[in-house]
């Protein structure tokens, strides 16, 4: 869980984050054993205050652009402001099934 600490501490010190979850969902991927490459996080700030959703992403790709040059190869992300998470209920949203390596399906 080395990345995963990695990654919740540099959000933590970037956004200030008035929640912040990091989901590994390594193993919901065609992935060895204990991987750390496929990441989901949620981050709720007020630094997300007047910003467009992609600003919002960019913002959290730069913070954690050594890991995903490295050993994260997919990261979702949730940024919200804590008015805009206490609207949607605070509600994570699922990520889709993997359909990456074996799963692919043809098209």
């Amino acid at each position: 869980m080395i990345v995963q600490s990695v990654i919740e501490t540099k959000l933590r010190n970037v956004f200030a984050p008035a929640h912040l979850v990091v989901m590994n969902e390594s193993h919901m991927h065609s992935v060895p054993p204990n991987s750390e490459t496929h990441f989901k996080v949620v981050v709720i700030s007020d630094a997300f205050e007047g910003k467009r959703l992609v600003a919002r992403h960019q913002a959290v790709n730069a913070t954690l652009a050594d890991e995903l040059a490295g050993p994260v190869h997919a990261l979702s992300i949730q940024a919200h402001t804590p008015e805009e998470w206490t609207k949607r209920g605070g509600a994570v949203l699922d990520s889709p099934d993997c359909m990456g390596g074996s799963k692919a399906v043809a098209s």
